[in-house]
């Protein structure tokens, strides 16, 4: 029996329809549906994406996955996917009663018993599901149904598993009106198209408890890493195929394993790529390994996102950040002596967190001046200690999965002045005059340098254009 794999991408809770090519929500692939289709696809399996950001409506969904006629459903679903993932299981029964309908993702795992009770739902993949999801579908073309609803997920080796299956969702996007010559959406100046983001391991060893213990269930307590040639050969790959230009790793923490780190920037060099890039690191990382940071530095980076989180001491140590506000501001500093990018991430209106703590939150973004502002109420994510914390004590304002939406657009808990936090935050981007100045200055240098006698005399019109050459 020759099966034919349909995988949804439910992601609209942030964007909604009809925005592909609108930045990283809805712009990026997700990783764990394109590692799937492609150990699918390795094991001669037929699998189609339908991405649900592309189309216009459930009515649309409706329409695609007619035509699409699949013989499985596979549905990805973080928590905030929850609820158009339960949809579009639903839309899927109706269309046809008898396809198989599995899902996995972050919420099957950390959130295990509310997933069992989503209607119509035949199979549950736990954790990682590169071995087991195919082994699934062999049993299905045999005509074997498994007798457990909850199947678990068997951790991989990272390198022996096929690179991520980009053209799923690149091929799909292009039916929907897609034009970027960019298997991924650019986010930054720095970072030119063609661009894409890779993964290099999964896992992070650190212990913030608005993130712990839910990763531990998904990839287990320690890093698995991929070799830095299997990288390297995903890079080449990248550029045979779409020309890469510039990519982003989308690792939890990189900088993690210095001597990772130190292998790649060396062998980067050595054979000859250099391709700018972005990777998320620590404040801590950043201080303790100037070293390390140097290195990247000559091998491309250009920017770091690093989570600042707070500006009180007492609040990263609640939060088990296990990073200092002085390590903070003193990371800044060295990236901006290397000339690196900071994408601040950092969160307002944590439990037991003060108007006072918010605003020394306020004074350091003030003094780190980053290049990008990344800021978010905080939220409480099934599966994490804080999420814990925050139902023991009857904190939680969250009445709908659509709520677990980090960005910072409505209450999350209670005993938070949400108003107060609105200007607080907007008052955390409003840069001092020295540092706005300083940045306008650097934008007039960089428009200086690009001009040359050439384009002022054209602009003059002193100075013809050079013709298209003409072909014999």
């Amino acid at each position: 029996m020759s099966l034919k794999v349909t995988f949804i991408y439910p992601g609209i809770a942030g964007r909604g329809w009809n925005s592909l090519k609108q930045g990283m929500d809805a712009g990026w692939i997700s990783h764990g549906l394109a590692s799937l289709s492609a150990a699918a696809k390795a094991e001669g399996f037929e699998v189609n994406l339908i991405d649900l950001r592309a189309l216009s409506g459930w009515d649309h969904f409706r329409e695609v996955l007619a035509e699409r006629d699949p013989d499985v459903v596979g549905v990805t679903m973080m928590s905030v996917d929850y609820n158009p993932a339960r949809q579009a299981i639903a839309i899927a029964k109706e269309v046809k009663p008898n396809v198989v309908t599995v899902i996995g993702g972050p919420h099957v795992t950390i959130a295990l018993q509310d997933s069992l009770r989503i209607p119509h739902v035949d199979y549950l993949i736990t954790g990682e599901g590169e071995i087991t999801f195919p082994r699934l579908l062999h049993a299905l073309a045999r005509g074997e149904r498994p007798p457990y609803r909850v199947l678990r997920g068997e951790p991989p080796d990272l390198d022996a598993i096929p690179f991520s299956d980009r053209d799923l969702f690149l091929e799909e996007w292009k039916k929907w009106g897609y034009d970027l010559d960019s298997p991924e959406v650019p986010f930054v100046e720095e970072l030119p198209p063609p661009f894409a983001t890779i993964i290099a391991g999964r896992g992070c060893i650190y212990n913030c408890s608005f993130c712990k213990p839910g990763e531990d269930y998904l990839f287990g307590k320690r890093v698995r890493r991929r070799s830095v040639d299997n990288v390297l050969a995903e890079l080449r790959m990248l550029v045979d195929r779409y020309h890469l230009a510039s990519f982003m790793f989308h690792d939890d923490c990189l900088t993690e394993d210095r001597e990772w780190v130190i292998e790649f920037t060396e062998k980067y060099i050595a054979e000859g790529f250099n391709l700018p890039f972005f990777c998320q690191t620590r404040a801590d990382i950043v201080v303790r390994h100037e070293d390390m940071v140097e290195r990247m530095v000559r091998a491309g980076l250009r920017g770091y996102f690093i989570g600042f989180e707070s500006g009180s001491d007492r609040v990263l140590k609640f939060i088990r950040k296990g990073t200092t506000v002085a390590q903070n501001l003193e990371a800044a500093r060295i990236c901006k002596k290397y000339g690196i990018a900071i994408w601040a991430n950092y969160m307002m209106g944590l439990p037991t967190e003060t108007k006072e703590e918010v605003m020394a939150t306020v004074r350091m973004m003030k003094e780190i001046d980053p290049d990008y502002y990344s800021p978010a109420f905080f939220t409480p994510h099934p599966g994490t200690d804080l999420y814990d914390f925050v139902v023991e004590h009857d904190l939680s304002r969250i009445t709908d999965y659509d709520s677990y939406r980090r960005n910072p657009t409505e209450p999350k808990i209670r005993g938070q002045d949400y108003e107060f936090l609105k200007w607080a935050m907007a008052e955390s981007q409003r840069r001092k005059p020295i540092n706005a100045f300083r940045r306008w200055a650097r934008r007039q240098w960089k428009r200086l340098r690009r001009v040359t006698p050439a384009k002022v005399l054209r602009r003059l019109g002193l100075l013809r254009p050079r013709s298209a050459p003409t072909a014999a």
